[in-house]
């Protein structure tokens, strides 16, 4: 029987539904004849509509030589990235559905297309890469693509776009509330501080996965911390202030330590609920082994609150030094329970998901190896790849595991 080839034409800024109104996948020669012609008419200098037209010709040509050939054009999102990615990745796995293909030819305008070609060695082989080059601009738009595409990535980003606008924004703040220059200038130097020791990095991956929606159960929850973080706020300066004004003459840690205990009172509560509305995000996108973590790092949060809540006590006078050695170790106690905890359900979930000799893919469907073993000890899953290589992943990059592991 003669290989099945597919001819497959990508649109990743998915211009063909902006400018036509044309869903993918385009199947077929003769729809993608027409989608492409109302696409150059619509816009006669987008290189998309080219790409196509040279698909169906790559098409007529191998057809001419006896080969069983399909020809499809995909398309992403006007969102590139991770969007794009995810819904190129869901079209390959509709396409391939319908026409068993044994390899492809991937067709593509260039610069902007070709981390397209992971997704696709995860799903069928890729016999060939026909790159469309446009006579008049080749240079120009590698180029242009480039940049581009440098400018889409959060690092980039942030240095050329939100560097500027933060100092414009500050300044402009200062100016109208006669703060003067300093206030602006402390806040870029603590940023900068940020970015130097990578503070600014951690904390951008951490905000990643909120999933904050106002369509999901967790919204309730997360506005619910948010509104009691405040009125933690409000507790702690009330509780200050209090002190400040009522001429017992404290001085200024006994002051402090009266906010802070003020503070930390309301703060538990708001950190609760942020946890509940976590575990739900992360259970309902079955996420089951982050919510363990998260759990964990909510529960060391608490119980650094207590610790700064009994030293604060103990600085105003409301408990003796041999009650803070107590509550502390207490707490430390506390500590080692969650962990000893975490531990036992992580490696208790693993066991009960066999997990060993399936496939390993990246969240947006790219291939990475087979599961070799699990180190529930240390937490590791062991990853072998197609070169032979063994890749290491912590357990909680886990997001999801069912005929293949999924993992972020």
């Amino acid at each position: 029987m003669a290989d099945r080839i597919l001819v497959l034409a990508i649109d990743v800024d998915n211009d063909l539904y902006r400018k036509t109104k044309i869903t993918g996948p385009v199947i077929g020669r003769n729809d993608n004849l027409k989608a492409a012609a109302r696409l150059a008419l619509a816009d006669p200098q987008d290189t998309d509509a080219n790409t196509m037209f040279e698909a169906v010709k790559k098409f007529d040509e191998l057809k001419r030589a006896g080969h069983s050939v399909a020809v499809v054009t995909i398309t992403g999102a006007e969102k590139e990235g991770y969007v794009a990615d995810s819904e190129i990745s869901r079209q390959i796995d509709i396409v391939l559905e319908k026409f068993k293909a044994d390899s492809c030819v991937l067709v593509t305008d260039g610069a902007s297309d070709n981390r397209i070609v992971p997704l696709l060695k995860s799903r069928v082989t890729i016999n060939s890469v026909d790159i469309l080059r446009m006579k008049q601009a080749e240079q120009f738009e590698n180029t242009y693509f480039t940049i581009l595409e440098k400018l889409k990535e959060p690092h980039y980003a942030r240095i050329v776009f939100g560097i500027p606008a933060i100092l414009l924004v500050l300044f402009a703040m200062s100016y109208y509330f006669n703060y003067g220059w300093q206030p602006p200038v402390m806040l870029i130097g603590a940023y900068l501080l940020l970015k130097g020791f990578g503070i600014e990095d951690m904390l951008v991956e951490s905000f990643k996965g909120f999933g904050f929606s106002i369509y999901r159960m967790s919204f309730v929850f997360y506005m619910s911390a948010l509104v009691f973080f405040i009125i933690a706020l409000i507790v702690g300066y009330g509780t200050y202030t209090n002190a400040a004004s009522s001429g017992l003459g404290y001085d200024q840690l006994t002051l402090a330590s009266f906010g802070i205990e003020g503070f930390m009172l309301i703060l538990p509560i708001s950190i609760v609920l942020y946890l509940i509305g976590r575990v739900t995000d992360l259970e309902s996108r079955r996420m089951r082994y982050r919510a363990i973590s998260q759990g964990t790092y909510v529960a060391y949060a608490i119980a650094a609150i207590v610790l700064l809540y009994v030293a604060a006590a103990w600085i105003i006078g409301q408990i003796y030094f041999y009650q803070l050695l107590e509550y502390s170790a207490l707490t430390l106690l506390f500590g080692y329970g969650v962990s000893k905890l975490s531990i036992m359900l992580r490696n208790l979930a693993v066991r009960r998901t066999r997990m060993k000799n399936k496939q390993v893919i990246n969240d947006i469907g790219a291939y990475i190896g087979k599961v070799t073993d699990i180190d529930t000890r240390r937490g590791i899953m062991l990853v072998k790849t197609d070169y032979g290589s063994t890749l290491k992943y912590d357990i909680d990059r886990i997001t999801s595991v069912s005929d293949r592991v999924i993992i972020r």
